[in-house]
């Protein structure tokens, strides 16, 4: 079952707090990523960062076209929050 977003929010040095329907609720290290094709300009264009979008099917988040990240990775990788 592919988990939806409920909220992304941006946290400074690239972390992002998202949660999800099923009131999960994690901090995820986008540095982790960084060496991944594209997402150096989260570092390299001056506010992108704090742009981060959540998409219609609430199943991805994304900065524009070349960088997202889909919701699972998010929902496996990050770090669990009370």
């Amino acid at each position: 079952m592919i988990q939806r977003i409920r909220t992304v929010k941006p946290l400074p040095d690239y972390v992002l707090s998202v949660s999800f329907d099923d009131g999960k609720k994690v901090l995820y290290d986008v540095k982790d990523d960084m060496s991944l094709p594209g997402y150096a300009l989260l570092r390299e264009v001056e506010g992108l960062f704090q742009q981060v979008q959540l998409d219609r099917s609430r199943t991805c988040i994304f900065w524009n076209d070349e960088i997202d990240l889909p919701s699972d990775a998010i929902y496996e990788y990050g770090m669990p929050v009370q």
